[in-house]
């Protein structure tokens, strides 16, 4: 039986990064959920769909093909057969996957995928409900969280990287607004899984967000397996 691990928790939180590394650390694959949440959003963006109308983009889901593909190891997103892997970490990527993942369609259309990645992979995949709805039996579960401020300084650190005008009074503003949408959507909000671990990441490195994340999960199967 494949192993399969569920680390949720907000925008900015490192999910991607730590989730990406402790997989690769431990041989299993790495899925990033929101990526898929992000290309639906990307979709809409680029033929003009309002993304905070329901009715809209549950019509444009016919016309989406999403796909994860591994290449060296590394998760590459497809739309419609474009490779939009940079395309969907933009600022309004991001908020456009906020609004059509509280699409009841949306997350239908993607269930599967998501479902069909885990039964046969050990696999570390991150979302806002992995642990609650998508892997409710996963054996490892992880809420990441960290400061709403630490959140969006790493964030807006990145964009700059990346050559972004944002400012970090923007990037907070938007995170804290995607925090309130995610956690107060109808259909599976953000929350800790009741059995869950949480890791509150705020004043640790990455290296550090890294081990404490594999010791929970280490630590975890071993109890199951004892």
């Amino acid at each position: 039986m494949p192993i399969n691990v569920a680390i949720d928790g907000p925008a900015g939180a490192g999910k991607s990064s730590i989730a990406r590394a402790a997989a690769k650390r431990l041989g299993y694959i790495y899925v990033d959920t929101g990526a898929l949440y992000r290309a639906v959003g990307v979709y809409s963006l680029r033929n003009g769909v309002d993304t905070k109308n329901a009715e809209a983009v549950t019509g444009t889901l016919p016309h989406i093909c999403v796909d994860l593909k591994f290449q060296d190891g590394v998760q590459h997103v497809y739309l419609n057969d474009e490779d939009v892997s940079e395309e969907i970490r933009t600022p309004p990527a991001s908020m456009a996957a906020s609004d059509v993942s509280a699409v009841p369609a949306v997350r239908q259309f993607l269930f599967d995928l998501q479902r069909d990645i885990a039964a046969k992979n050990d696999c570390i995949m991150d979302g806002r409900d992995i642990g609650t709805v998508v892997l409710p039996d996963a054996q490892v579960k992880i809420f990441l969280t960290a400061s709403p401020e630490a959140r969006a300084m790493r964030r807006f650190l990145e964009l700059q990287q990346k050559g972004a005008k944002d400012t970090y009074a923007e990037v907070l503003a938007d995170l804290v607004q995607r925090d309130y949408n995610d956690s107060h959507r109808a259909v599976a909000p953000l929350k800790p899984a009741e059995d869950g671990v949480t890791v509150d990441n705020s004043g640790l490195s990455l290296d550090d967000s890294i081990e404490q994340v594999l010791a929970v999960i280490r630590e975890t199967l071993a109890a199951k397996q004892a």
